[in-house]
Formats: structure tokens, C-alpha cells, sequence
């Protein structure tokens, strides 16, 4: 069946309307600008190592750091990459943004000296 352009335009402007009214139902569920949990640190772009993107890395767009919990990829231990190591990690050695925590300290400091981790996981 054939609509007419009138019918299309309808069809179009409703459409519009229900993805403006989706946009301003997940503004309103997102927290505010400026907003950072407790244990967060603020985020110092001009202090990050270059990087050939057209995107942010999730931390820089978020505008702080949090800490992320991880799984040693070694021994399988649950580990958390804290907000301050990860500040310290980007922004003083200025280590890859999309570079993240795989190995917990003990594993790192073994890993150095050129042991083998036991892999319990």
C-alpha cells in the first residue's frame, strides 16, 4: 500500500519524537556532569601520552578514574586496580590508554626476575 508524503512526514516526526523522548529518559537516569564516586580521582587529559584515536578511552569520556577489579591472568587471584594506580599509570609514566591491569603485583615481581608463576586457575 502506497502512503502518502503527508502520511511519511507523520510517520517520520513520530518516530523523531520517540528517540528524543528516549535520549532525555537516559539523561535522566545517567548521573550528573561533575558527578564522581568516593574513591574516584579527576582525569588530567593534558598529562596523558598521545594516542592516535577518533575515540576517547571510557575513563577520559567519564572525565575520573575508578577502580576496576580484575582476575590476575597468572594465578587466577581476584585484584583491584585502584583509581590512584591507574592515575599514576597514565599520567606520570604515561602508559598506553587502552592498556589495563592483567597480573597482580606478586606475579609482575616474579615475572620480572624471570620465574614461571604457578597457574592455579
Amino acid at each position: 500500500m502506497m502512503k502518502s508524503g503527508k502520511q511519511r512526514r507523520r510517520e517520520i516526526k513520530a518516530a523523531r519524537q520517540c528517540r528524543a523522548a528516549k535520549a532525555q529518559q537516559a539523561l535522566a537516569i545517567s548521573p550528573p556532569l561533575g558527578f564522581r564516586p568516593g574513591a574516584a580521582l579527576a582525569v588530567h587529559p593534558e598529562r596523558l601520552a598521545a594516542y592516535n584515536s577518533y575515540g576517547e578511552p571510557p575513563f577520559v569520556a567519564r572525565g575520573w578514574y575508578e577502580d576496576q577489579p580484575f582476575r590476575c591472568r597468572d594465578c587466577g587471584k581476584d585484584q583491584v586496580w585502584t583509581a590512584a594506580q591507574q592515575q599514576w599509570w597514565y599520567e606520570v609514566v604515561q602508559g598506553s590508554v587502552y592498556a589495563g591491569a592483567v597480573r597482580c603485583r606478586a606475579c609482575r615481581l616474579l615475572r620480572r626476575q624471570g620465574g614461571r608463576p604457578q597457574n592455579t586457575a
